[in-house]
């Protein structure tokens, strides 16, 4: 297999896809404004392609940016079908950083998170970003029971499911004492994971699909508490052979993000089975699962393609009797989904809530205006809203729709803690 840097010169057929990077703190809670972005090639880093500054919420503009051709991604191929970036940052007050190998697939956008320390803290930091799974060779998973006996004595198993705020994210495989161990939120944890595994140029239901199996494998392991019963102090690996790959410091796609945020609080379900099930799945072409009634991701694919819904996808795989469930609490979180759209014209506590809680946001990330408190959803809150959906990537609606009272309930959670250890 050829990289893409190596066949980059000869190509007449390149695409285009976005890149755009954001600067945040070492601890995720605050962006870096008017930091120096470089952007070049890797393996060519003293050649810079891009340079730009962020804004005061830590990003750059969106870059558009050399891919090798949306074909070599819709099937599979032998040349690599995304190009790999290196990720320079400079910033007053805070150690240099670099990021290697930031993967951009064509057409749709890539984010590149970068985290800087500041300069009595810690060194130059450099993170390199392995290989895609479909791309790269990795173990393929171990088999195991898709449910697991959660009656025997000693064992410990929550009594309902939750989405947790974070997980603990072992670097390497279950018995490597040397590996790292992360705190990861949830939400960051499977877009990570959908990133590393499948092509975020695929059709939406085909995402859909593969991101409720991972999802519902992650919350089995939460749920059945698996490896802290063997003696583990982690919720779950990064290795294939074991979970899903999951690889500190990658970038996410935007179609991706998407659609995790759209569906977080779901997982699949077999009648009279409490925990979510252990979906597990393979490439299905490096290697085969079909005969373990797994899904293979090149055939969810294909299925996509052909107009299958996600829930068709999933029981084309794992049976007719799987089901979409929804958990029955999110951690982490001031208050829950009020069920309904919050739009102009809407009134009361859910309202002046969104309206406190854009205030404290402001304060780290003053693009977005503040709003008076009266509970009444007007265009100035409107407008606050449609800035907030701007900064974190999500519809520029100005209304607070599902993903944006959580994304709201997340930043808030994470700015105000921050504001409390100081």
């Amino acid at each position: 297999m050829r990289s893409y840097g190596d066949i980059r010169a000869q190509q007449e057929n390149v695409d285009e896809g976005g890149l755009k990077v954001t600067v945040m703190t070492a601890d995720g809670t605050r962006p870096v404004e008017n930091a120096l972005v470089r952007i070049s090639y890797t393996g060519e880093s003293g050649q810079t392609i891009e340079e730009v500054r962020t804004d005061s919420s830590g990003q750059t503009p969106v870059l558009e940016v050399k891919t090798p051709p949306l074909e070599y991604s819709m099937e599979p191929s032998e040349q690599q079908p995304y190009a790999e970036y290196t990720v320079q940052v400079e910033a007053e007050g805070f150690e240099n950083s670099e990021v290697a190998g930031t993967q951009v697939l064509p057409s749709v956008l890539a984010q590149q998170t970068v985290s800087v320390n500041f300069q009595a803290n810690a060194s130059f930091e450099r993170l390199v970003i392995g290989p895609h799974t479909l791309w790269g060779e990795y173990p393929p998973k171990i088999e195991e029971a898709e449910v697991k006996p959660v009656d025997e004595s000693g064992e410990i198993v929550l009594s309902r499911v939750v989405v947790p705020e974070y997980i603990v994210v072992h670097d390497g495989p279950v018995n490597d004492n040397t590996a790292q161990d992360y705190y990861v939120r949830y939400k960051d944890y499977i877009k990570n994971v959908a990133s590393s595994e499948i092509y975020a140029t695929w059709p939406d239901d085909t995402i859909r699909a593969n991101v409720l199996a991972i999802m519902s494998f992650t919350l089995n392991r939460v749920y059945t508490e698996w490896y802290r019963n063997k003696g583990k102090d982690f919720t779950i690996t990064s290795s294939t052979a074991y979970d899903h790959k999951w690889i500190h410091g990658r970038n996410i796609f935007d179609s991706i993000s998407r659609i995790v945020d759209e569906l977080f609080e779901n997982y699949l379900s077999r009648p009279d089975v409490r925990q979510p099930i252990l979906t597990q799945y393979c490439d299905g072409r490096q290697v085969q699962c079909r005969n373990r009634g797994w899904m293979t991701q090149w055939g969810s694919k294909s299925l996509g393609d052909q107009g299958y819904s996600p829930i068709e996808i999933l029981r084309y795989f794992y049976g007719n009797d799987i089901y979409v469930n929804v958990a029955e609490a999110v951690s982490g979180i001031p208050s829950s989904w009020p069920g309904y759209d919050l739009n102009i014209g809407a009134t009361g506590n859910k309202v002046r809530q969104i309206q406190e809680q854009l205030n404290v946001i402001s304060d780290a990330y003053p693009a977005i205006p503040k709003v008076g408190v009266d509970g009444i959803y007007g265009e100035q809150t409107k407008n606050s809203v449609r800035k907030f959906q701007d900064v974190f990537g999500l519809p520029e609606t100005g209304i607070t729709d599902y993903p944006t009272w959580y994304k709201i309930q997340e930043i808030y959670v994470a700015v105000s803690r921050i504001a409390e250890l100081n």
